[in-house]
């Protein structure tokens, strides 16, 4: 099958794909790659908001702050504050663009979340992620020189040594169409990962399905360094239902003075000022620890939020859509507590890069949520995500738009000639559940060293069978979803047992203090595979 040739590919449809699409359009032809529809990406699944110092009294360095007092003393200075000197600035484009932020008396409103010392996150109701992601589509939609090419899946990066040839270069990929179901040869001097994290990798997430970690894997796989992965944010609280699949209820529920309690059975306690002077304004970390430990010492299936102390008015303004979600389930939010439980919510490391988002292969970079920028830490300060995305798609366009012209060579196309048809799907289901199940046990919020080797002992078995399975058959997207959450299952647990500390999201019952001085945890493929 013809290559298709571009000046850039973009994989991944959320915030960091689409507005770095936007900010190449002008002067490259660009492609934008998602394996579903471009709804689909997680950036429209953010209730809460994007961060900013726009408020009265508000500081750039409060913000740096509080960032590294959330990332627990593992946020990179610069990356920090080139994030949030430029926040303003991002608000102001997607302004522009037409995202419809809520105002309040002729002002951007700006609600508070944990962590945070100011009210300065900006927000679209409690549906920030969808506004943003709605006006984003229709623009990318109506710009000339950028194709979306949804239903198409990465499958692998193509690099120089694929070619013979010496040196560290992407120069394009390959990418399985669901629609003609064939592998086709996309080519490009510059390749953006934007694909998200890997929250699937786990039982309980508030992730879409699309959030495999898709481009993490694919690129160690063609010699890029990762980094932090041990740090998997918990969001403290999903709503426990058997009916709701993923439905998060905002951090800005706390923020407008929501409280965590226990059952009525129990009492109704409040119990977050037991662990934490912040109480329900604490970072994530320290809610999701305190949930858990008061989940396991009572045997609860599940605490309660409660933010019924609002009048009904204030709660159909600015949480519409948690308001509703809740009544639709039988829960009436403005007379009763919300039941919630942490689940897998951010992948705080990743691919690792540089401020411009360059990657350690020339030519690919990594945006968004599938990157390590240094900024989360140890842990991500709430609502600097879609903010990281902005500012890093910026800087990733930029850094594109000033480099030379490179070498189009021609790519050999995919070869399946001596593959076939799977006979037993149920293999790659079996193992997906086993991955995401035993990631839960012994990789979640609390960890052991005992747990970690159990975790690392069946994931080299299922990596063993999923390497032999590829092998053999033709390429699904199941079966490529599978083999990066194994893959980033490993790197997960590999960068958990060289901690040997606990720190932000990373608590281990070995290692309970935590160490100095705090550095980042790098692995590199070939030393660390």
């Amino acid at each position: 099958m013809q290559e298709l040739d571009f000046d850039a590919l973009i994989v991944g449809s959320g915030l960091a794909g689409l507005s770095a699409a936007l900010r190449l359009a002008p002067t490259h032809r660009v492609a934008v790659l998602t394996k579903r529809a471009i709804e689909d990406g997680s950036s429209q699944w953010a209730q809460g908001g994007i961060a900013a110092v726009l408020g009265e009294g508000d500081s750039f360095e409060s913000h740096v702050q509080d960032t590294f007092v959330a990332g627990a003393g593992l946020c990179a200075p610069d990356a920090t504050r080139l994030v949030v000197e430029q926040a303003p600035e991002c608000i102001a484009w997607l302004r522009a663009l037409g995202v419809p932020f809520s105002f309040e008396e002729g002002r951007l409103h700006l609600t508070r979340e944990g962590g945070h010392s100011e009210r300065r996150v900006v927000h679209a109701q409690d549906a920030t992620g969808a506004a943003v992601q709605r006006t984003l589509i229709g623009v990318v939609r109506a710009t000339p020189g950028i194709t979306v090419f949804e239903q198409h899946t990465l499958v692998d990066l193509i690099t120089a040594r694929k070619l013979g040839r010496m040196g560290q270069t992407c120069l394009g990929l390959y990418a399985l169409d669901e629609a003609s179901d064939t592998v086709r040869t996309f080519r490009a001097p510059h390749t953006i990962l934007a694909t998200g994290g890997a929250g699937k990798v786990y039982l309980y997430t508030t992730n879409p399905d699309t959030s495999t970690g898709d481009g993490i894997a694919a690129a160690w796989r063609a010699g890029c360094r990762v980094a932090n992965m041990e740090f998997i944010q918990f969001h403290p609280t999903c709503l426990y239902h058997p009916h709701a699949k993923s439905f998060l209820i905002s951090e800005a529920v706390r923020g407008e003075g929501g409280r965590l309690v226990l059952p009525a059975a129990l009492g109704g306690e409040r119990f977050m000022p037991r662990h934490d002077e912040r109480a329900e304004l604490a970072p994530r970390d320290v809610v999701a620890r305190a949930i858990d430990f008061e989940m396991k010492k009572h045997g609860l299936d599940c605490v309660y939020l409660d933010i019924s102390q609002r009048s009904p008015e204030f709660l159909r303004e600015h949480f519409p859509n948690i308001l509703a979600h809740c009544a639709s389930l039988g829960i009436d939010i403005t007379r009763e507590p919300i039941p919630v439980v942490p689940a897998a919510h951010y992948t705080c490391g990743g691919i690792l890069t540089d401020l411009a988002g360059r990657t350690d292969l020339q030519g690919l970079y990594a945006v968004g949520e599938a990157a390590c920028t240094g900024l989360h830490g140890a842990n991500r300060l709430a609502s600097n995500s879609l903010l990281e995305c902005m500012v890093f798609a910026q800087a990733a366009a930029q850094s594109i738009a000033a480099a030379p012209a490179g070498e189009r060579l021609a790519l050999p196309g995919w070869d399946d000639s001596r593959v076939q048809d799977a006979d037993e799907a149920v293999v790659i289901s079996h193992n997906w559940d086993e991955l995401r199940r035993f990631m839960w046990d012994y990789v979640g919020i609390v960890r052991t060293n005992k747990r970690l080797e159990r975790a690392m002992h069946r994931i080299s078995l299922l990596k063993s069978e999923i390497h032999e399975f590829y092998g053999q058959f033709h390429v699904t997207r199941d079966l490529l979803e599978l083999r990066n959450l194994v893959q980033v299952a490993e790197l997960i647990v590999r960068s958990a047992r060289r901690r040997h500390e606990s720190r932000g999201l990373h608590f281990s019952r070995d290692w309970p203090e935590r160490a100095a001085p705090a550095a980042p945890t790098i692995l590199v493929p070939g030393a660390d595979a």
